[in-house]
This record gives C-alpha cells, structure tokens and sequence, in this order.
C-alpha cells in the first residue's frame, strides 16, 4: 500500500470517528424496531449494509442491527424532526413496529426490573441489558452477582442476534460463573430454570432465546 493510501484510510477513519463522536453526543439516538418478515441473525450484516445505502441521504447514523424473531432492532442516531422520514427510507426493509428514544433518566429499582423482564421477553436483549445496569448499581453482595448474570446473559443473545454464536457462548460462560451461587425466585424470575437453559446452551451450542 501506497503512503498516499495509508494516509489516506487514515484520514478517513479519522474522519468516521469524528463522525461517530459527534452522533453520540450532538444527534438523538433512537432504538427502531421493524416487524420482521422472515429475517434471521444471519441477515444481520446485509440489512445493516442495506440501511445504510437507503438512509445515506440522510444525516443519520445506523450504529447496528439486531435480527430477533419479532423485530428487526436499529440503533439510530438521527434528529428527532427526522425520524419519520429515516422510518420512510427503512419501508423497504420492513414496517414499522415502534421506535424508543434512548433518554437518559432515573427508574424506580422494582419499575426497571420490570422493564428489564418485558423487554427479555420480547427478544429486546440490548434494552434489557441497558436498563439493568441501573439495577445492578443499586445492589449489593450476592443479589449483585445475580444481577451481573442476568446482564451478561443479555448481552450474549445480542450478539446471537447479529449472527456471533462464538461471542455469545463465551459471554455465557461468563454469565455462569457470576450465577454459580445464586438460587430460588428473583423478582419473578427461576434462576435454577434460567441458570439451566444457560448451561445448556453452552453445553450443546445451541443458542435459543427463551422467555423469564
């Protein structure tokens, strides 16, 4: 390569990284979620290639896509004034569901675990993971490992959902080793079931999400 080609991909990645600062502090940021027509993880990278080609007229910036059986999951950084027009651009990938504007703000302990267990259960595992965080810096001892696992399980069926099986069966593991000492009923949720499905997974290497 060329000294003209390496500081030219230099500057260019320079460039994007700029570009990707000044979304993350300047630009809102939305999680888009499209109903799926038939889509699977592996799909991932396309419809993110493919959002990007649709949108490039826009000022926005598709950050990544999640392929669950429900959605097609979009973190978006675009002005808010134009996200029905980011929305109208996505047409051709899928319809519309709804779209959450990421908002920092302060959740009551017992609302956030609640919201933490409908969006596990609507394959929403970057929320999910998100929203525990609150949680887990407001714990303490064991409940804090418990809840470490619960994040971490999270965060591995994301990566399932972009076609990473390897990076989530290792996330898992992780997630086991917080879990080991943790048992009964947490706000709701079996550990000994949820612990289960996650050693099974890691045991067989088969990757299913399940509800909690």
């Amino acid at each position: 390569m060329s000294p003209f080609n390496s500081a030219y991909n230099l500057n260019g990645e320079i460039a994007n990284n700029f570009k990707k600062l000044q979304y993350r502090y300047y630009v809102d940021r939305f999680m888009v979620h499209l109903k799926n027509s038939g889509f699977l993880p592996r799909d991932a990278p396309t419809l993110l290639k493919k959002a990007d080609d649709l949108t490039v007229e826009l000022d926005a910036l598709v950050r990544d896509t999640r392929v669950s059986k429900k959605y097609l999951e979009f973190d978006v950084s675009i002005a808010k004034e134009h996200l029905d027009l980011l929305v109208e651009k996505l047409e051709p990938i899928g319809h519309l569901d709804h779209a959450r504007h990421l908002v920092e703000e302060k959740i009551e302990k017992e609302k956030a675990l609640d919201d933490a267990v409908f969006y596990f259960d609507n394959e929403r595992f970057w929320e999910c993971h998100e929203v525990l965080e609150s949680v887990w810096k407001a714990t303490y001892e064991g409940e804090k490992d418990l809840v470490q696992g619960i994040i971490l399980v999270a965060a591995a069926l994301v990566h399932y959902q972009k076609d990473e099986n390897e990076i989530c069966l290792s996330i898992m593991k992780r997630a086991m080793e917080k879990l080991t000492a943790s048992t009964g009923k947490y706000h709701g949720i079996d550990v000994d079931e949820f612990k289960k499905k996650v050693a099974d997974m890691i045991k067989t290497g088969n990757i299913a999400v399940f509800a909690i």
